[in-house]
């Protein structure tokens, strides 16, 4: 199962979270909180929802706690490569 990049990270905060951020600053500060990015818990959990809905696989339930995009990329990719 691939891995979710920034890039993916990116596009699901605009979709669920209305937030644009380019991939370039994810990668650039990855410890960024999703908080100064101004992704709420709400858009964090939108943003749950879309990985679920397209991976097919439900996401670790710590994910919606994460504080950064990094954090949250490292938890959820481990998941993914348990679970592949």
């Amino acid at each position: 199962m691939p891995q979710i990049t920034v890039e993916e990270l990116a596009a699901l905060m605009k979709k669920a979270a209305g937030v644009t951020v380019s991939p370039e600053q994810l990668k650039e500060q990855p410890e960024m909180g999703f908080d100064v990015l101004g992704v709420d818990s709400l858009g964090l959990l939108g943003i749950v929802g879309e990985l679920e809905n397209t991976h097919g696989t439900p996401m670790p339930v710590d994910a919606e706690r994460c504080k950064t995009p990094q954090q949250f990329l490292d938890l959820v990719n481990s998941t993914l490569m348990a679970g592949a």
